[in-house]
């Protein structure tokens, strides 16, 4: 009996350090993939709502009607999603400093990262003119639109920007985050001014909306000062984790503070005025492009939430390892999840549900969607530095 409780201990013992070794063989990158995880869980929530409940929000555009809600449930699943975007291009930015942190020290050169950068720019540029925009036609009603610049469009042409700026001092970048943050308010049109034509180029880099020919959701400039701030934040984790994690919370908790009170004045960084007074209107912001009132919102729960995830104990993450699965295989997902909840869609509710019937089909899609991630992550890793599908 001593024998087998001890054999049974080593067991355990073995197991326990092998589940270490799994979730904390990169520890500054483990909580980044459990906050990418949650986003992308969110994400399919809302593509569920637009695919299978046709609830989806027309959109929170700087001119043209805003989206009215009146309850709670229908904007509450519209709010929690806004942390998805914010979080794909900060996260994004982080794990580029990440990246060319750990590939310097394999001895690649200069050229060599910027250049996988450049590939991986244009190859999420290309899915979104290709792939990605297929999967939107099969949305309930049509789609109508001749080419859509979507949000893989946006992170290939930050990456591409990007690229340039990975070296950059955090202090650097950290200036650069405010400009283009100010710039975008600065030049984003009077909202009187929605049904003016624009100059197509205009459109893609930095004014949001457009006509069937071309229409926009992000432009490429709006977004980059979320990618060049998680930069900064990949450089204070390369520097000391611990310490990034630590300043996430309290930055975080900054960032919704200030949301409260540029919100509360209702003037300059809201884009244009809350539509009335009520909990719903304070929380309704402007999306496209991100007002400085949905960057300080979103992007403060999202640092918060990482730098909770940077604490987690290990009975805590084997808890959210379903989240770090999903996590480190974001555009995998992204692509099966487009057309898996536009299939679901066409197939069981071609009418459209409420948001409770909704979420069973959400949660349907997940339940499929998982043991695939969890492959494909395995295959993934076991492929060579140079590989096409570590681009995945």
């Amino acid at each position: 009996m001593r024998c087998s409780r001890l054999e049974k201990a080593s067991l355990a013992s073995r197991f326990s350090s092998n589940l270490r070794k799994v979730d904390h063989k990169a520890p500054r990158l483990v909580p980044l993939d459990a906050l990418r995880g949650l986003i992308i869980v969110l994400m399919a929530l809302d593509h569920a709502n637009h695919f299978i409940a046709q609830q989806h929000s027309p959109g929170e555009y700087w001119g043209g009607p805003f989206p009215v809600y009146h309850s709670a449930l229908p904007f509450l699943t519209r709010l929690v999603t806004h942390l998805v975007a914010p979080g794909f291009f900060f996260l994004m930015g982080a794990g580029m400093v990440l990246f060319a942190d750990s590939r310097r020290k394999r001895g690649w050169s200069e050229w060599a990262i910027v250049r996988h950068f450049l590939v991986r720019g244009g190859l999420l540029i290309a899915l979104q003119l290709l792939v990605v925009n297929r999967a939107w036609e099969l949305s309930p009603g049509g789609w109508g639109l001749d080419v859509y610049i979507g949000v893989l469009f946006a992170l290939g042409g930050t990456m591409i920007l990007g690229s340039l700026l990975s070296w950059l001092e955090p202090g650097v970048l950290l200036s650069l985050t405010g400009a283009l943050v100010m710039g975008t308010e600065l030049l984003t049109p009077d909202p009187s001014l929605w049904n003016q034509p624009l100059d197509p180029l205009r459109r893609v880099l930095l004014v949001p909306g457009g006509t069937p020919a071309l229409w926009v959701n992000y432009p490429v400039l709006p977004w980059l000062g979320l990618v060049t701030f998680g930069m900064a934040f990949g450089h204070w984790l390369a520097d000391d984790a611990r310490r990034a994690f630590a300043q996430a919370l309290k930055l975080g908790a900054a960032f919704v503070l200030a949301f409260t009170v540029l919100r509360a004045l209702d003037g300059f960084g809201n884009v244009r005025p809350r539509q009335g007074d009520t909990w719903i209107d304070l929380l309704n912001v402007v999306k496209y492009p991100p007002s400085i009132t949905f960057i300080l919102l979103t992007t403060g729960v999202n640092l918060m939430i990482v730098g909770l995830f940077g604490r987690a104990n290990e009975k805590l993450w084997r808890f959210l390892q379903p989240l770090v699965v999903f996590g480190r295989v974001p555009l995998f997902f992204y692509l099966a999840h487009l057309f898996l909840y536009a299939g679901l869609g066409l197939w069981l509710t071609p009418g459209g549900t409420s948001i409770p019937e909704m979420i069973p089909y959400w949660l349907l899609g997940l339940l499929i969607l998982y043991p695939l991630c969890l492959w494909y992550g395995r295959l993934k890793h076991r492929q060579p530095a140079s590989s096409i599908l570590r681009l995945f």
